[in-house]
C-alpha cells in the first residue's frame, strides 16, 4: 500500500500561511490552541497543524521565529525523541519544545519576544462547528494570560485560519484521498457483515477493524438499525448499558462513517437495507440521491456554500420531507454547515420537551473554490423514516471530484 506523507515544502507552506494570517490580521504574534489529543470527531486541532505532531499543544509563532510548541506533559516529548531514533522528519525541533501548556507557559513566550504590548492572533477564541458552538480556549488559562499581559490586543482569527487553509494542497489531497478509500473499505465491510441475527456490534466492529487494519484512526461511528427511526447519534450501547439490537429481516442500518489520516478527515454516509425494507425508506433514499445529485451540480467555483445548501435543500422540499442532521458541511477544517432539525417539531413527541430550535444554516457567503472538501450527507425523512447516503466531494477546477459514490446509494445485504 502507498502511504502518502508530508514532505518539509508542505510545512514551509503551512508555516507561510501563518504568517499571512499575522499580517492579514496586523498581529505579532499567533497563538494556536489544540484541542487534548484522543478526541474523537472533529477535533480542533490547529495546533497540529503547524507541527504535524501530536496533538494537545499550544503552538507560537512569534513575528518572523519559528514556531514554538508547547505540551502538556512529557509524555508528547519522548514521543518526539522515539521518532527522532526511528529517523523520522520532524517539524519542530528539540529546541523549540517546551512542557508548558498553560498560562505561564504563553506569557513567557511572548515577553521572551518583547510582547507586553501589540495585537495577539489567537486560535481557540471563535466558534468552531460543531461541537465547539462556544470556544474552546479554556477560561482559567485564558483568564491568567489576560491578567499577565493587560496591554495586548488579542484577536480571534478563527475565520482568516479557515480561509487560508481551507483549499488543500496536493499533498494534502493525497491524504484525503487515502482516508476516502479507506472510508469506502469500511463501508464494503460492514456490508457483508450486516444480515439478520447479527448486532449492531458486530456490524460496527467489521467497519472499524477495516480501517484500523489499513492503519488508519476511525475515532467512532454514529450508528442506528431498525424498520424506521429518526434518530441520528452513536449507537446507544456505547453510552448507555444496555445489549446492542440485533439486525431483523426488514430493518435498514443508518451510519455516518468517520476516517482521519494525517488529521484530514472525510466522512462516509452508510445506508444499508437488509432485505425488503419499508416503502418510505425506499422514497427518502430517492429523495437523499436527488439531493445529492443537485449538489454536485452546484458544487462548482463560482458558487456559494449558500447556493450548495439551497440546491441540495429543494428535493426535499419537494417531496415534503425533512432533515435530521445537516445535508452538507466543510471538512478540513470544519466550519461552514447546512442547517438542521426543523422538522423534529412535526413529531407529536416532541410537544413534550422544552425550548426547540432549528440550528441555522452557517457560513453561506463562503466561496466555493478548488481543493475544498465537503462532507455531503443527503438525508430526509418520509414519515417517520429515515433515510441517509453521501461521501465525501471535493470541489475541482471545473467539476466535483466524488471521492466516495459507492455509499452514494443505498446499499442492500446479499446475505
Amino acid at each position: 500500500m502507498n502511504v502518502p506523507t508530508y514532505s518539509l515544502a508542505e510545512r514551509d507552506r503551512r508555516w507561510a500561511l501563518a504568517r499571512e494570517i499575522m499580517e492579514a490580521e496586523g498581529v505579532q504574534a499567533l497563538v494556536a490552541y489544540g484541542e487534548h489529543e484522543c478526541a474523537d470527531l472533529a477535533p480542533f486541532a490547529p495546533d497540529v497543524y503547524f507541527t504535524n505532531d501530536r496533538p494537545g499543544a499550544i503552538v507560537i509563532f512569534c513575528r518572523d521565529a519559528d514556531p514554538i510548541e508547547l505540551t502538556w506533559s512529557t509524555l508528547p516529548v519522548a514521543d518526539h525523541i522515539q521518532a527522532a531514533r526511528r529517523g523520522e522528519e520532524l517539524w519542530i525541533p528539540p529546541e523549540r519544545i517546551r512542557v508548558a501548556k498553560h498560562a505561564a507557559g504563553v506569557v513567557e513566550v511572548l515577553r521572551e519576544h518583547r510582547l507586553e504590548s501589540g495585537a495577539v492572533g489567537v486560535l481557540g477564541l471563535d466558534p468552531y462547528p460543531p461541537f465547539h458552538i462556544n470556544p474552546i480556549m479554556p477560561h482559567g488559562l485564558w483568564s491568567q494570560v489576560l491578567a499577565e499581559l493587560p496591554e495586548v490586543e488579542f484577536k480571534p482569527v478563527g475565520l482568516s485560519y479557515l480561509f487560508a487553509t481551507i483549499c488543500q494542497s496536493e499533498e494534502e489531497l493525497a491524504v484525503v484521498r487515502h482516508s476516502a478509500a479507506t472510508g469506502d473499505a469500511m463501508a464494503e465491510a460492514m456490508l457483508e457483515a450486516a444480515r439478520p441475527g447479527v448486532s449492531e456490534a458486530e456490524v460496527y466492529a467489521a467497519g472499524m477493524a477495516a480501517a484500523f487494519r489499513r492503519g488508519l484512526a476511525a475515532p467512532d461511528m454514529l450508528l442506528s438499525s431498525g424498520p424506521g427511526f429518526v434518530s441520528w447519534g452513536p449507537p446507544a450501547w456505547s453510552y448507555r448499558p444496555q445489549a446492542p439490537r440485533v439486525i431483523e429481516d426488514g430493518d435498514v442500518i443508518m451510519a455516518e462513517v468517520f476516517c482521519r489520516f494525517g488529521m484530514k478527515e472525510t466522512q462516509h454516509q452508510v445506508a444499508i437495507a437488509v432485505g425488503r425494507v419499508h416503502p418510505d425508506i425506499e422514497i427518502g433514499a430517492k429523495v437523499a440521491r436527488a439531493s445529492y445529485e443537485a449538489g454536485l451540480a452546484a458544487a462548482r467555483p463560482g458558487n456559494t456554500f449558500g447556493d450548495l445548501v439551497e440546491a441540495m435543500r429543494a428535493p426535499l422540499e419537494e417531496a415534503g420531507a425533512w432533515n435530521v442532521h445537516p445535508l452538507v458541511h466543510t471538512l478540513n477544517p470544519m466550519g461552514p454547515v447546512c442547517g438542521f432539525g426543523a422538522g423534529l417539531r412535526r413529531l407529536p413527541d416532541s410537544a413534550r420537551y422544552g425550548r426547540l430550535f432549528e440550528v441555522p444554516t452557517m457560513g453561506g457567503e463562503l466561496p466555493l473554490a478548488p481543493g475544498m472538501t465537503f462532507a455531503f450527507e443527503p438525508n430526509a425523512v418520509i414519515g417517520d423514516r429515515l433515510a441517509n447516503l453521501g461521501g465525501t466531494v471535493v470541489i475541482g477546477e471545473d467539476e466535483p471530484i466524488e471521492l466516495n459514490p459507492f455509499t452514494a446509494q443505498l446499499l442492500r445485504s446479499q446475505s
